[in-house]
């Protein structure tokens, strides 16, 4: 008897187990180095993806208390959730299961190369000394950023598409950037004439804007980092920044979001969810 009760009890332990991982939030996580955050403190072994143990998945999954997989990869393209990037990282796609509960997701700066179109606008001397980036970019008339977005548009509403097939039932959340510079900028503190700035920003605002667009007309949640570093940008005093000039100030990539910012971006996209509380 003693044998039988005891093989009960243990039997009531596993099924109160494998409850408890059935009602866990299975989440992934996919993206670029804006979601990755390259050189936060603690980086993943696995270096080439320059992936922080802080960054805002793991800060989302923390507060969800949900299991994650976090696929997402400094300088990763909207193409790379298909492809192997760096011709070795598997697709990212292939964290995506039927059984998903939720997916965020962070992608586009690359793939219209803002990264390097931001280096370029560095002017360390005033106007009009040094070449405009917005005069560049814009010669002839022509947005050639601009234009890049809208061409990128229907590839990111491909992937999408690609996400809910694969993982029907999960919510999916569709991040954008943040406001990384504000309006006129502050130069000379960073090296960025004040209407380059903005154009920067545009670029960074509609890159957004278009991410959001595609994720309405599929029923998927936007999170709007943009709102979130209003006042914790480039510009603001050190210790109030969420994303790195082009000098960081803390342990993090130029140009990229900070371990603040991660915690702030992770809170927003947790709450999303609609799974936790105002407080959270």
């Amino acid at each position: 008897m003693r044998i039988v009760a005891g093989l009960a009890v243990v039997a009531m332990l596993v099924a109160g187990t494998s409850t408890a991982q059935a009602d866990t939030l299975d989440y992934v996580a996919l993206g670029d180095s804006a979601a990755a955050g390259p050189l936060i403190p603690n980086q993943d072994p696995a270096l080439w993806c320059l992936r922080s143990d802080r960054d805002y998945p793991q800060v989302a999954a923390k507060i969800l208390g949900a299991r994650l997989t976090d696929v997402t990869c400094s300088g990763a393209k909207t193409d790379d959730f298909a492809g192997r990037q760096f011709g070795f990282v598997a697709p990212q796609y292939d964290a995506l299961k039927s059984t998903t509960d939720l997916v965020s997701l962070t992608i586009g700066a690359n793939d219209i190369g803002l990264f390097q179109t931001a280096l370029s606008c560095i002017n360390l001397l005033p106007e009009p000394v040094g070449v405009s980036c917005h005069d560049r970019y814009n010669a002839g008339g022509t947005d050639q950023l601009a234009q890049a977005v809208e061409a990128w548009a229907p590839e990111f509403g491909a992937a999408l598409d690609e996400i809910k097939r694969r993982s029907p039932n999960a919510k999916l959340l569709v991040t954008g950037y943040g406001t990384y510079i504000r309006p006129g900028g502050c130069y000379p503190r960073q090296p960025v004439w004040g209407r380059d700035g903005d154009y920067l920003q545009s670029v960074m605002n509609k890159i957004s804007a278009t991410a959001k667009a595609e994720a309405a007309k599929r029923g998927a949640t936007f999170v709007d980092f943009a709102a979130v570093t209003v006042g914790h940008d480039i510009c603001a005093a050190a210790a109030d920044r969420y994303l790195e000039g082009l000098i960081p100030t803390t342990i993090a990539a130029p140009l990229h979001p900070n371990a603040a910012g991660m915690k702030a971006f992770g809170t927003a996209v947790a709450k999303a969810t609609d799974l936790v509380g105002p407080a959270a």
